[in-house]
């Protein structure tokens, strides 16, 4: 056994604990864990922990079948290098003898020695049955906590829920987005594939640096749902546009690069550099101003006024989960409620900086109903002024399926699945009157 790849199990241990027993984001767990490692141990770690973390529901009911008695709390460690040690034979064609071993070295040098004996016997059952075990495991929820296998079958019927689920154990394509607009020369200079809704797509697995046109900036990566929301604003070039929550930054390169005037604001000026990045890469950085505020309080200094204010507003991000195999374990049944005080307030401040007749594109990416169309309803009440201007099939290539009786897009992640589905989104069309 190499040293490298004791360094590459810890590393995936130090992830997996930071995610499940800290609560902390995966992006963020895994650049913390990964900095002593190179380029292609960091690439195997990444893929050791998303597998696992996408299969865990079923990693643990399959180890569940293995162990005499639950382990205790105390040993979440263990319980870390058992989930690991099986996703590595069950998912990614691991040779059950490295597979072991490394577990177990695992555990014998990070204070684990007790467990270390359990550890070898029960991965060598999941070596030996767990691949029937696997075949046997015919739930599409198995992979999702209870509450938000609930959520999703009472919001959309089970039979819908059981398409999601399915398409958000999926991992994610990558998805471009053209800075001219010419999706079809993109996906002739890339080999990718247009959609329907604009995006040209590319496998799983792309590398993005190297792709052409990276470095001249032709293109940036944002997923195919995450692009609606700016492309239903209507034409762009000489208007003023404010994009409330910018960060990472795609939908206000897409507003600069369709001749908006854009002012991007994030309350956060450390996840504005990410933005500041992009628009220097895509030589976009000229049309847009950014600013580190709090969007509900911010107001322009000459007062002048936006024909359009794009509001992508924090949310459960549960529509994400293709991308985010960490999210239905990190997030809360409570979080979406937690989090409606905050849209209502953005959605109050777009209404404010927003001149009249001009349009207001609200949009979240999640599942959860609590955040989109009773956001938008609440608004409509408190100002009289706004009103619905309903999305149309064929806008934009949404299909009839996708928009909501009231006129607004509700993108499941089974949408497209032909094509390797895109994220769950919902979005809204609004006027000033």
């Amino acid at each position: 056994m190499t040293e490298t790849a004791t360094a590459t199990r810890a590393a995936a241990l130090d992830v997996m604990a930071a995610v499940l027993d800290q609560g902390r984001p995966l992006e963020e767990a895994f650049d913390a864990a990964v900095r002593a490692l190179g380029p292609r141990d960091r690439a195997f770690t990444r893929l050791l922990v998303a597998t696992t973390l996408r299969r865990l529901g079923r990693l643990d009911r399959i180890l569940k079948g293995f162990l005499d008695k639950p382990l205790p709390k105390r040993a979440s460690g263990a319980r870390h290098l058992l989930r690991l040690g099986a996703a590595q034979m069950l998912f990614l064609g691991t040779p059950a003898h490295a597979a072991v071993a490394t577990a177990v070295e695992a555990a014998r040098r990070r204070q684990l020695h007790p467990y270390a004996g359990l550890i070898n016997a029960v991965l060598r059952k999941v070596a030996k049955e767990g691949p029937a075990r696997l075949a046997a495991l015919d739930d599409p929820f198995a992979d999702l906590p209870a509450w938000l296998t609930e959520s999703w079958s009472q919001a959309y019927g089970p039979d819908q829920a059981a398409a999601i689920a399915r398409a958000s154990g999926c991992e994610a394509p990558l998805d471009l987005t053209a800075r001219d607009g010419n999706a079809e020369a993109l996906a002739q200079l890339v080999g990718g594939t247009v959609l329907p809704t604009g995006s040209v797509r590319l496998p799983v697995g792309t590398a993005v640096p190297e792709l052409p046109g990276y470095r001249d900036g032709t293109w940036w990566v944002q997923d195919a749902a995450a692009a609606l929301p700016v492309r239903l604003a209507g034409p762009l070039a000489g208007k003023r546009a404010a994009d409330l929550c910018a960060a990472p930054g795609g939908k206000t390169l897409q507003l600069a690069a369709a001749g908006a005037h854009v002012v991007a604001l994030d309350r956060a000026e450390a996840r504005l550099a990410r933005v500041r990045e992009n628009l220097t890469r895509t030589k976009l950085g000229e049309a847009v101003t950014l600013i580190a505020a709090d969007a509900t309080t911010w107001a322009p200094t000459d007062g002048a006024l936006f024909d359009v204010v794009l509001v992508d507003a924090p949310c459960s991000a549960t529509g994400t989960v293709r991308r985010h195999p960490d999210a239905p374990w990190i997030k809360r049944p409570t979080d979406a409620a937690g989090l409606t005080q905050t849209q209502d307030g953005l959605l109050d401040a777009a209404h404010r900086l927003l001149a009249p007749g001009g349009v207001l594109i609200y949009g979240v990416c999640s599942l959860q109903p609590e955040e989109g169309a009773p956001r938008v309803a609440a608004a409509l009440a408190r100002h009289a002024d706004l009103a619905r201007r309903p999305l149309t099939p064929g806008e934009t290539g949404l299909r009839p399926d996708m928009i909501t009786p009231e006129g607004d897009a509700r993108l499941l992640p089974c949408h497209l699945e032909d094509l390797g589905g895109m994220d769950g989104f919902f979005v809204a069309r609004l006027v000033k009157t």
